[in-house]
């Protein structure tokens, strides 16, 4: 059975951070989600990257989905802008709606809940719950501390290096859109090498 890419997960920040190229990186995916009739799949936020990430996507004509929990509805303001914006009551109903929605996974320049996101959804990829494609963008080199992280666990012999594999870096959205394909086969890894 072949598997085909309708919607992609967007993990990014709430907020805009310095470099001005973050948010250039957030208006080309929206976009690029559009063009190739992609789904934004996020987290229903109307601030920061997640916002402009929406915005751009709903300018080019594409389709979004937002989920976002009910008290963080003060803090990171729905986007109201959203055709199919699901009101959650925990972070974890929102990550696991995401995960089921989604054939694969960018992480964007973000903060802690980006990398709650991105850790989590790389354990349950390395426990075997998944086989979609997970994609570190480095949007001028704004992840070189989690790669290095990442590669420090193998290293430190927390990690093999099949389960480092499972997420992949790239510099930018058109490559992240390159290597979003998803398997065909959910590939599981051997217990003895989690």
């Amino acid at each position: 059975m072949s598997v085909t890419l309708s919607a992609i997960a967007v993990f990014c920040g709430s907020r805009f951070g310095h470099n001005p190229l973050y948010r250039q990186a957030a208006q080309e995916t929206g976009q690029t989600l559009a063009e190739h009739g992609l789904r934004l799949i996020y987290g229903g936020g109307a601030h920061g990257l997640m916002g402009v990430v929406a915005d751009a996507t709903l300018r080019a004509g594409g389709k979004v989905t937002g989920v976002i929990p009910d008290f963080l509805e003060s803090r990171e303001k729905m986007h109201e802008g959203v055709a199919e914006l699901i009101v959650v009551d925990s972070m974890h109903v929102r990550k696991q709606i995401m995960f089921a929605r989604a054939d694969a996974f960018w992480i964007l320049p973000g903060g802690f809940g980006t990398f709650d996101e991105m850790m989590e959804i790389l354990t349950w990829k390395q426990l075997g719950q998944h086989g979609k494609p997970i994609i570190l963008v480095n949007i001028d080199h704004w992840a070189d501390n989690v790669i290095a992280m990442l590669d420090a666990a193998v290293e430190q012999g927390f990690a093999e290096p099949v389960a480092r594999a499972m997420i992949q870096t790239v510099p930018d959205i058109q490559t992240a859109l390159a290597f979003s394909q998803p398997q065909d086969v959910l590939r599981k890894v051997p217990a003895g090498q989690l």
